[in-house]
């Protein structure tokens, strides 16, 4: 699933001898840097691994994501809830509904084709960010276009290899680009509305919302959200932990003092982590020609985050 926000400067404290210890703060965030990237990258073969309907899934991930944030939105950050404007409240409304869709259409991709495959196709998010740019006017350099191009080319190959698997790998691929569209529509909806609200504000309204709309669908077409059992209950709640708690929550924490580029390049690094540990512990072993497609995604991303200006945003403390 993956956020870009702003970037925030934090004063560094000096150590007791009068030095300012910046060795001791690099590693810090490099070590909390790492533990996220793993955190994200666990999420597919986890939810991968799961013996539960896709919807189910997407829904207890964010629901159990708003109760943990909910101790914490309604008492310090009451305030920001209920002095929030009307637009606030549609924009917030339409960025849950976009992440609801994300999650709908990436955990049902992750069971029908490999986890490598799903995941790299998912985060064309940023291809689709810069073409709705476009479309609103905004100018884009050649080099951009190129990684856009070089990243295409990825998806390519990756559906003409699924193509040949089964048709069911390919719809998978499809439901993973058209997660990355709605991860775009979320990103772009998100980085207005937080100019005014904190992280934990936000997040604790947009899962609720994106919980709630999951909630709706899961009735209407009966798709259960229990009788589990207990192995599918933990891998649900592990999902929970790694990717919601530790692995997005810290990303957010290290925009503080990380810039947004830099935090959009790690989260590149959640594709061969993902590969990585769904092949060591779902036993997923993709054609070559998937990791051809991977990697020219992976390139073509790397030029757009590098070449495309990070979005200026003041978040709200």
């Amino acid at each position: 699933m993956r956020k870009c926000a702003a970037r925030r400067h934090k004063s560094v404290t000096p150590s007791a001898d009068g030095r300012f210890d910046d060795r001791h703060t690099v590693g810090v965030n490099a070590f909390l840097a790492v533990v996220a990237i793993l955190g994200v990258s666990a999420s597919g073969p986890l939810m991968a691994g799961t013996a539960a309907p896709a919807l189910a899934i997407a829904f207890w991930r964010n629901a159990a994501g708003t109760l943990v944030l909910a101790p914490f939105a309604l008492t310090r950050n009451r305030g920001e809830l209920f002095t929030q404007t009307r637009r606030g409240w549609l924009t917030t409304a339409f960025a849950g509904a976009m992440l609801a869709a994300h999650f709908a259409t990436w955990v049902s991709a992750l069971k029908l084709t490999t986890v490598a495959a799903a995941t790299a196709l998912v985060t064309t998010q940023l291809v689709w960010v810069v073409l709705i740019d476009r479309l609103r006017g905004i100018r884009t350099t050649r080099s951009v276009l190129l990684g856009m191009a070089l990243s295409v080319a990825g998806v390519f190959v990756i559906s003409g290899v699924d193509f040949t698997i089964s048709t069911r790998a390919l719809t998978g691929d499809l439901l993973a680009i058209a997660g990355g569209l709605f991860a775009a529509l979320y990103l772009m909806a998100g980085s207005e509305i937080r100019e005014s609200w904190s992280t934990t504000a936000y997040t604790f309204t947009c899962y609720g919302v994106c919980a709630v709309l999951l909630a709706l669908v899961c009735l209407v077409g009966g798709v259960g959200l229990g009788g589990f059992s207990t192995k599918t209950w933990l891998l649900i709640a592990a999902v929970t932990v790694s990717a919601q708690l530790l692995g997005h929550s810290l990303l957010n924490h290290l925009l503080a003092v990380m810039s947004p580029g830099l935090i959009s390049l790690l989260l590149l690094l959640e594709v061969p982590g993902a590969a990585l540990l769904a092949g060591i512990f779902l036993d997923q072993t993709p054609p070559a020609g998937i990791y051809l497609g991977l990697a020219l995604i992976l390139s073509g991303l790397v030029v757009v985050v590098v070449r495309r200006p990070a979005p200026d945003v003041v978040l709200a403390e």
